[in-house]
């Protein structure tokens, strides 16, 4: 069974993409290898619904966000280590020899490059095994660690009697072409399978001390994960982690308590704050570093959003109709006894203010029946709210205020109990004065633009 989270979600939590500006995966995207960056896509997009897994992960990069260590390569060097290693080269020895030998006759007499090639790709293994053979040793410790495993089967990799030799040869300057030739039979054939091994940890190396630097960096933490059965969501500090400093709101939700519902004016942060919500959540079912100050979370079945919906000119929908199949999903997931986290920005925008009045109420009293599910649902349609607190005990009332300082609003960001009145629509487009570019000097709309 895997987490359940698609593309619209996924967009409207700005989740992966290396090249999606402001992604959360650009955000972790540290890495200096590209198997590293290949492991973390995958990490990405597969977050784990097993709380065990989840917590020893976590333990793991914290750990290393401790530690803070640097990866003990470049790219640059990498690269020339892998390069080398795809070269292919003949199974039997005798043959292999013949072939490293032609190779250095060919450079003499032709000036052909593969050589030298051979013999940089060489000693930049040999410089990168030592590397990272010392970098362990930094790790070791007299207690027990969370990379213990991982790294005992590096070190044993490295201790390998047949390694030794190859091990102790100075960086700099040629090796004969007879040990050439044996070291990368060894390296490509004998220890093959050794080899690949340590490039997957190195992979997985790499991408603990990337994920764990940016968590330093940000000043994240981590979460702590539940049993699914335990129905719960708790924080004193969550907010989102694109912002340096990020405003931070406390969150409690519980099989009692398991949807909130939020109201605001335009720009006060409805749509950041529900964001910051899903992007951690999601986060922490990865195991990785969260914009938090702590978390507790029973696992779920997934993440579920509208935030940005649009319609679709090929389909012929239009933007309520979109709304629509939207909450439809939602529905059938949850009315399938799944756990979800669903966040709903401004529902049924796309209609006329009596149908989204109907809607919202008749949607929003439907999924908070649904007791294993959270859901933040947002509105300015602030009469919903107060026919919520007439039907409903599990529904918790929240909003974002603004303050007024003269004709300016300002927002402060943080979450209240309750339901606001706030409504600075026309007072922001009077701001903008928008309607005096639309006026003459005489404060009339211009007789020739009208169009009867």
């Amino acid at each position: 069974m895997k987490f359940t989270v698609d593309k619209q979600t996924l967009e409207d939590l700005n989740l992966l993409g290396k090249f999606t500006p402001g992604s959360i995966f650009s955000m972790f995207n540290k890495v200096q290898t590209s198997g590293g960056e290949r492991l973390l896509s995958q990490l990405f997009k597969n977050p784990l619904i097993d709380f065990d897994a989840i917590n020893k992960r976590s333990s793991l990069l914290r750990y290393f966000q401790e530690k803070n260590l640097a990866f003990p390569f470049t790219r640059a060097e990498f690269e020339t280590v892998e390069n080398y290693l795809s070269i292919g080269s003949s199974t039997n020895y005798p043959a292999a020899l013949l072939a490293v030998f032609s190779k250095k006759m060919q450079a003499i007499l032709v000036r052909d490059e593969r050589y030298a090639a051979l013999q940089k790709g060489m000693l930049a293994t040999i410089v990168l095994l030592n590397a990272l053979k010392n970098f362990l040793l930094q790790l070791n410790a007299s207690q027990p660690t969370p990379f213990d495993e991982e790294r005992k089967v590096m070190q044993d990799i490295l201790a390998t009697p047949l390694l030794g030799n190859l091990l102790k040869e100075k960086a700099a300057g040629e090796l004969p072409t007879a040990k050439l030739a044996a070291y990368d039979h060894l390296l490509k054939h004998t220890l093959l399978s050794d080899v690949e091994v340590l490039l997957e940890y190195m992979y997985r190396l790499d991408v603990y001390l990337a994920v764990g630097k940016v968590g330093k960096a940000h000043n994240f933490n981590y979460a702590k994960a539940l049993p699914k059965d335990r129905q719960r969501i708790v924080t004193a500090g969550l907010w989102h982690p694109a912002l340096v400093k990020g405003v931070a709101n406390a969150i409690s939700f519980n099989k009692n308590s398991n949807m909130m519902f939020l109201t605001g004016a335009n720009m006060a942060g409805k749509s950041t704050f529900m964001k910051s919500l899903g992007i951690a959540l999601y986060l922490a079912h990865m195991g990785f570093p969260i914009a938090a100050s702590d978390l507790e979370f029973s696992i779920l079945d997934g993440i579920y959003s509208s935030i940005n919906v649009p319609d679709s000119l090929n389909l012929g929908y239009s933007h309520f109709y979109a709304e629509v199949l939207r909450v439809k999903k939602a529905a059938e997931e949850v009315a399938a006894g799944n756990s979800f986290l669903v966040l709903f920005d401004e529902l049924f925008k796309g209609t006329n203010v009596k149908d989204a009045y109907d809607a919202t109420l008749s949607v929003t009293h439907a999924f908070a029946q649904f007791r294993r599910c959270f859901f933040i649902i947002s509105t300015h349609i602030i009469e919903v709210g107060e026919a919520l607190q007439k039907e409903t005990e599990n529904v918790q009332f929240a909003y974002l205020p603004t303050l007024m300082e003269g004709k300016v609003p300002k927002y402060t960001y943080l979450l209240e109990a309750g339901i606001t009145t706030d409504r600075q629509g026309m007072l922001i487009i009077k701001n903008e004065c928008i309607l005096d570019l639309l006026k003459n000097k005489d404060g009339q709309v211009p007789d020739d633009i009208i169009i009867n």
